[in-house]
C-alpha cells in the first residue's frame, strides 16, 4: 500500500470500494465463466460423444453429469471454511488448477490411461460387487437403478462408462469449495450496501457462460464431422487426431489452468494484502467491515450454525431450484434438438437467450434488492416464476416460440434469486458460522445439480421423450 495526503473517510472508502469492484469482480468473474462452462459443456458434448462412444446414451450422460455434485458435495463446507480461515487466493488457485485438469481428462475416457485405467478398473469391478446385493432389495426404485447401473458398469464399454463418471466425480472434487469460497470471499471486500450487487455482478458469469459456451462448442463439434454448405457436403478433419466433442473438453479446461496461476499473483486475500489500496482507503473499508459485523442477529459456533433451521430451509430451498434449474441447463440443447429437430447452429444461439434473460434478472434483483434493502421477496418470486415457467414447457411443444418463452422465464427466474439469496446467511449469522452455511446450502443444494440431470436423462431413455422429466 502506498501513503496519500489524507482524505475523508467517506472519499477513501468510496475509492476503495470502487478499486474492489475493479480489481477482483473482472478475475472471479472470468474464472466463474470458465467453471460453469466446464462442468455444463456434456451438455452440448454429448450431441455427438453418444455417436462416438458405444454404450453412452442420455441416462448415462445425465447419470455423469450428475456425480460431478457427489464430489463437489464432499468438499464443500471445508472449501468455505478455508477460505474463512486461511487463504481464498491458495485455495481458489489450487481449485482451477486441478479443475482445469479433470475438465480436460474428459476428451480421453474412452483411452486407456496408464495408471488411471487400471485404478478404474479396479474401483469399478469394486462398485460393482457393492451394488450388486442391491438388485435383490424389496425398493424398488432403487433395485431398479442398482441393475440398471450393474448392466452398464458390468458391460463390453463399463470401463469407459466407468472412466467417465469418475472423471466427473473428480471435476466436482476439484472444483469443490470454489463457489462458496468467492461467496465468504466477497464478504471480506464489499459491505452489505455492495454486496448484492457485487455478487449479481460475479453471477451474471453463468448467463454469460451459456451465451458464449454454446456458439464455441457447436463450432468444435464440428470438428471431424461432415456438414452440408450450400448443398455441397463438406467434411471438417479431425485436429490432431481428436473428435469435435473432445476439443470442446479440452479449449475451455486448458484456461482453467491458466488462470488459476494468475489468481495467485492478482486476488490478495484481504484489503490489508492489496497493494492497488492506499492506506487511507484499507483503513476506511476494513473499518467500515468491522463495524458492521456486530449486526449479525446471532452470534454461532460453526456447528450451531449448521444446525440453524433457517440456514436448513435455505438449503432445501436451494436443493429445489438447483434440481429445476441443472436439469433444464444440461439437457436444453438435447430437449430443443428432440422437439424441432435443430441444426447445431439453431441450437447454439437459441440456447442463449434463456441466458439472456438470466443475465437482466440477476442485475435488475441484484441492483433493486440493494437499493431497497430487502432479501426475502427478491427471493421469492424469481423462484415461483422459474419453477412455473418449467412446469408450463411441455405444453408449448410444437410451438417454438413459446417453448423458448418458457425456458427464458424458467431459466430467468432460477437464476434472478441469486443476488438476493446469498446475502441471507450473513444477516443473522456470525463469519464462521456464516462461511460454513454457505458451504453446507451450496452443497446439499447441488446435490440436485445431480438428481435433475440424472431424472431428466433417464425418464428419456425410458419413455423416449423429456416431457415426464419436465415435470
Amino acid at each position: 500500500m502506498t501513503t496519500a495526503p489524507a482524505e475523508s473517510p467517506k472519499s477513501a472508502l468510496d475509492r476503495a470500494r470502487q478499486k474492489a469492484y475493479w480489481r477482483l469482480l473482472p478475475i472471479l468473474f472470468a474464472a466463474y465463466v470458465i467453471a460453469f462452462v466446464d462442468r455444463a459443456n456434456v451438455a452440448f458434448a454429448k450431441l455427438t460423444m453418444v455417436k462416438d462412444l458405444p454404450g453412452f446414451d442420455n441416462a448415462v450422460i445425465g447419470f455423469g453429469a450428475g456425480v460431478f455434485f457427489i464430489g463437489y458435495f464432499l468438499l464443500e463446507i471445508p472449501g468455505s471454511v478455508i477460505v474463512e480461515r486461511w487463504s481464498a487466493r491458495l485455495w481458489i488457485c489450487r481449485i482451477m488448477i486441478t479443475w482445469g485438469i479433470m475438465a480436460a481428462l474428459t476428451a480421453f475416457v474412452h483411452w486407456r490411461i496408464p495408471g488411471f485405467t487400471h485404478v478404474a478398473e479396479l474401483l469399478k469391478d469394486g462398485t460393482v460387487a457393492l451394488i450388486r446385493p442391491l438388485t435383490g432389495l424389496g425398493i424398488e426404485w432403487l433395485a431398479a437403478f442398482s441393475r440398471n447401473l450393474v448392466q452398464e458398469l458390468g458391460g463390453p464399454n463399463g470401463l469407459s462408462i466407468y472412466q467417465f463418471y469418475l472423471v466427473r466425480f473428480l471435476l466436482g472434487l476439484a472444483e469443490a469449495g470454489f463457489f462458496p469460497g468467492v461467496v465468504v470471499f466477497l464478504t471480506h471486500w464489499f459491505p452489505t450496501r455492495d454486496r448484492a450487487t457485487a455478487m449479481a455482478l460475479f453471477f451474471m458469469a453463468t448467463p454469460v457462460a451459456q451465451i458464449v459456451g454454446p456458439p464455441t462448442c457447436a463450432q468444435l463439434l464440428k470438428i471431424g464431422t461432415d456438414e452440408m454448405v450450400g448443398g455441397l457436403k463438406v467434411h471438417h478433419p479431425e485436429v490432431l487426431g481428436l473428435e469435435g466433442w473432445q476439443w470442446v473438453y479440452i479449449v475451455w479446461g486448458v484456461p482453467a489452468v491458466l488462470l488459476g496461476i494468475l489468481i495467485l499473483y492478482l486476488l490478495p486475500d484481504r484489503p490489508r494484502n492489496a497493494r492497488w489500496l492506499r492506506e487511507e482507503e484499507c483503513a476506511a473499508l476494513e473499518a467500515e467491515l468491522a463495524r458492521e459485523k456486530p449486526k449479525a442477529k446471532e452470534h454461532l459456533s460453526l456447528w450451531q450454525g449448521l444446525r440453524h433451521p433457517k440456514v436448513l430451509a435455505l438449503s432445501f430451498a436451494y436443493f429445489c431450484t438447483v434440481t429445476g434449474s441443472y436439469g433444464v441447463v444440461f439437457f436444453l440443447p438435447s430437449i430443443l434438438d428432440s422437439w424441432y429437430h435443430l441444426k447445431y447452429s439453431q441450437l447454439a444461439w437459441l440456447t442463449t437467450l434463456p441466458a439472456l434473460m438470466a443475465l437482466a434478472g440477476q442485475l435488475f434483483v441484484g441492483w433493486n434488492s440493494d437499493r431497497t434493502k430487502e432479501r426475502r421477496w427478491h427471493t421469492v418470486l424469481p423462484i415461483v416464476i422459474g419453477a412455473a415457467a418449467i412446469a408450463a414447457a411441455p405444453f408449448t411443444r410444437g410451438n417454438l416460440p413459446l417453448t423458448i418463452i418458457c425456458f427464458m422465464l424458467a431459466l430467468g427466474g432460477l437464476k434472478a434469486y441469486l443476488p438476493a439469496f446469498w446475502t441471507m446467511p450473513y444477516l443473522f449469522l456470525t463469519s464462521s458460522a456464516a462461511a460454513a452455511s454457505v458451504g453446507l446450502i451450496n452443497s446439499v443444494g447441488n446435490l440436485g445439480g445431480q438428481l435433475g440431470p440424472y431424472v431428466l436423462g433417464k425418464v428419456e431413455t425410458v419413455t423416449g421423450s423429456f416431457v415426464g422429466g419436465l415435470y
